[in-house]
């Protein structure tokens, strides 16, 4: 049904384009599934080759939807909206999908466990990002509005995440790999050939493309006819979509009791948002965008990504967890979401 609604989204491009708002649903339908595809070719391609390799394919094209959408949003000039879609990310993966997995895990299992190791240099890495938010939103504040030295140290911060991500690849898939190796390994079903894999992610990632530039066109209209502001709409909406896959496989693995597997999935794609898809947009807005993308976001972002941290941190200390602190996440994630909505434009 949801892959129907590609070729939905292409007709009505070309005989109703000015139905704005139905576009932008259909468009959001047609990526679930094609996201979807992305994640199971990219597993396959990993499987096949096993080790570092596999963790870094799994690193690249984890997200891939997510910068496809940004780099899109980017340069129709949404910088705002590509921000909110990446800090939407990193609450999201880390409250609304180990929420519902440490919740759907619990009604199966009483208590799920999972490696307080891993657990604990996730929630660091996390901690980074919001100093990298921290950091720009404060200067700001005392720099008095000077933008050139702003963009310059924004620039520079996000050198620094994309070093820092660098190096936590080398340890959790080299030098530390141990404590890091999720449960995926128990799902050795029969291997697809490589070539196949390739024709799969590369067909899926044309159709995101395309998707995603018909959300990005009906956009504007959309946020205006149903009265959401352009962070909603990208810490909730796009920010969700964007990660359909990491949702559907973290939920997955909790209920056949992967916690592992789970929190490696929620946790480390929230990490891939804020330490290597943020600098690459960053980058790549200067030769796309209509002005810099920067590293300035709001103030209720910076909370809500603080609070999204410290409630993943608290619940992950103690290496296990059950279906409660699922609902807690989720009430978290709940308060959150209904904060950026009732927030007043441009706060």
């Amino acid at each position: 049904m949801f892959l129907s609604s590609a070729p939905a989204a292409v007709a009505l491009e070309f005989l109703a384009p000015e139905r704005h708002t139905a576009l932008f649903f259909l468009s959001i339908l047609a990526i679930v599934p094609l996201a979807g595809y992305i994640g199971r070719a990219t597993d396959e391609l990993a499987e096949h080759f096993g080790g570092a390799i596999g963790g870094l394919l799994n690193a690249t094209f984890g997200n891939i939807a997510e910068v496809i959408i940004g780099a899109l949003a980017l340069r129709a000039g949404f910088t705002d909206l590509v921000k909110a879609s990446l800090t939407g990310s990193i609450i999201g993966n880390t409250l609304l999908v180990f929420g519902l997995a440490a919740f759907v895990g619990g009604l199966k299992h009483r208590v799920q466990h999972f490696n307080r190791t891993a657990a604990s240099l996730n929630s660091t890495m996390l901690l980074l990002s919001v100093v990298a938010l921290v950091v720009p939103a404060v200067f700001h504040s005392l720099s008095r509005h000077n933008e050139g030295p702003e963009l310059r140290m924004d620039t520079e911060i996000a050198v620094v995440l994309l070093l820092t991500y660098c190096a936590s690849l080398v340890f959790t898939l080299k030098t530390h790999k141990e404590p890091h190796v999720a449960s995926h390994a128990s799902s050795s079903q029969h291997r697809t050939s490589v070539s196949r894999s390739v024709t799969v992610l590369l067909g899926a990632t044309a159709g995101v493309a395309w998707m995603s530039e018909l959300l990005v066109g009906a956009l504007s209209a959309t946020t205006q006819a149903l009265g959401m502001s352009e962070l909603f709409v990208g810490v909730v909406v796009v920010a969700v979509i964007g990660n359909a896959a990491e949702h559907y496989s973290a939920v997955h693995m909790a209920a056949k009791g992967q916690m592992d597997a789970a929190l490696s999935i929620a946790v480390g794609s929230s990490i891939q948002i804020a330490l290597m898809v943020t600098p690459l947009l960053l980058f790549l807005s200067y030769a796309i965008a209509p002005k810099p993308m920067n590293l300035l976001f709001t103030e209720f972002e910076v909370v809500a990504v603080g609070l999204a941290v410290l409630t993943i941190a608290m619940i992950a200390h103690d290496g296990e967890t059950h279906w409660m602190e699922g609902v807690q996440m989720l009430a978290v994630y709940a308060i959150l979401v209904l904060g950026f909505y009732f927030l007043p434009p441009g706060k």
